[in-house]
């Protein structure tokens, strides 16, 4: 009986030392899968989008993860963040793969060198990459500067990453572009994949040197888990306004807020607004390349705009205005491929607003010729008053519980008539005599 209780006891033993190191083989096992983080480019290059990438190869560098994928899909973007993400990509301790996803997706200008920069470039199906030419508005010798600094910087990108540096320098001098088969045939970028899953299974087992000292890994991504990588809403936010048509947009809606505030002053709706739109679109300004033109012509526009307040008329200082704003428009930011402004946004946008700036202009006008109901010279003006103690074409009123002395603007007064105000001077209502009172009646505190 003892031996089959031991047989027994050890049965259990060991059924149970199974079950524990199956456990613990599965758990290690799930360890050491590797892990991907994935993220997004999608729009402009800023100084947001440079954040972001550098917050997402910081998490993946913390992490240890495999490999960071970044898809892309841009027009292009300024060329200080351009320059900021390729230096972060070539001192990143753990691989970068750029991938031009999704399909009709394309990799432009600031986008294409970003591409090169990466370990690996991939390209979905139906993508384009190149057209890097820079674009500037002063032009000449300063242009051909501009160009062959970045070519330069392409050409050295792409010898670094070991790809095509005569497609690289031709994307900026004479803004080449290739589809991705191109891309792939001509050694622009590694390779073309569908999706995300099947790239990560196309670079397995490739080689990369992320570190940048000659030390070389190989790449263990099929079947790794994928860690997607959103940019934050904060960031989001801010993206949406490093956007030039966004920028214009609030700046106009930022001065026809403080114009209207100035039509009918006071603490209203229309300063509080116009003061926020202008401080979102200053932070625009703060990431965008801003021309000096561009602003003084918005100032010359603003004060048009106020000018027509005060002097309204047939709406020339408007009309000067509404020109002013459409001109700050197309030379308020630097010409950038990806960031620019549109004349389909610039042109409704000004036309709007300089008719809201002649309508305040009429209300200004309106409300100067409007008695005051409350406070002012006009507060008694259009009142009927009974006039008292009359000597010659003065006398006495008594109204809104005080004794008031009244002028006749024309024939004489005489006591208990009944007049109109027509006018306040000083101390003094004046008034035009309309007829007697059928009732001599004596006000109200009349001594």
């Amino acid at each position: 009986m003892t031996a089959c209780r031991r047989l027994v006891w050890g049965a259990c033993l060991g059924l149970g030392l199974g079950v524990a190191l199956s456990g613990l083989s599965t758990a290690a096992g799930q360890d050491t899968r590797p892990r991907v983080l994935v993220t997004e480019v999608d729009g402009q290059i800023t100084p947001v989008i440079a954040n972001h990438l550098d917050a997402a190869l910081d998490r993946a560098e913390r992490r240890g993860d495999e490999a960071v994928v970044v898809t892309i899909n841009t027009p292009g973007g300024l060329d200080t963040s351009m320059r900021k993400i390729v230096q972060r990509f070539l001192a990143a301790r753990v691989p970068v793969v750029a991938y031009v996803s999704p399909q009709g997706a394309r990799a432009a200008s600031a986008g294409a060198i970003i591409t090169f920069a990466a370990h690996v470039a991939a390209m979905a199906p139906g993508t384009a990459i190149g057209a890097s030419t820079p674009v500037d508005l002063e032009g000449g010798d300063v242009e051909r500067k501009v160009v062959n600094d970045a070519a330069a910087f392409a050409e050295s990108i792409a010898r670094l990453r070991g790809r095509n540096v005569e497609f690289a320098v031709d994307t900026v001098r004479e803004g080449r572009s290739a589809s991705a088969d191109e891309a792939v045939e001509i050694g622009a970028v590694d390779l073309a994949a569908r999706s995300v899953p099947e790239l990560l299974d196309a670079v397995d087992g490739r080689e990369v040197a992320p570190s940048g000292d000659g030390h070389r890994v190989v790449l263990r991504t099929s079947g790794a888990d994928i860690d997607e990588y959103d940019m934050s809403l904060f960031r989001s936010i801010q993206q949406v306004l490093a956007d030039p048509n966004i920028a214009f947009l609030f700046l106009s809606l930022g001065t026809l807020g403080i114009v209207y505030e100035l039509a009918s002053p006071g603490i209203g709706a229309g300063g509080v607004v116009g003061v926020i739109f202008i401080l979102l679109a200053l932070f625009s300004l703060s990431v965008l390349p801003v021309n000096a033109v561009g602003l003084l012509l918005l100032a010359l526009a603003a004060a048009l705009f106020i000018a027509e307040l005060f002097a309204p008329g047939v709406g020339i200082a408007a009309g000067g205005g509404t020109a002013a704003l459409m001109l700050s428009g197309v030379f308020l930011f630097r010409d950038t491929p990806g960031l620019d402004v549109s004349l389909a946004v610039v042109t409704p946008v000004a036309a709007v607003v300089g008719a809201a700036v002649i309508v305040a202009g009429r209300l200004v006008v309106r409300s100067g010729r409007t008695p005051s109901t409350t406070t002012g010279p006009g507060l008694f003006r259009g009142r009927v008053v009974t006039v008292r103690r009359a000597e010659g074409s003065r006398g006495q009123t008594f109204i809104e519980g005080a004794w008031w002395n009244v002028r006749s603007s024309g024939p004489s007064l005489a006591d208990g008539d009944t007049a109109r105000v027509i006018d306040v001077d000083g101390l003094d209502l004046v008034v035009e005599p309309e007829s007697p009172p059928p009732t001599d009646q004596h006000p109200t505190g009349e001594p």
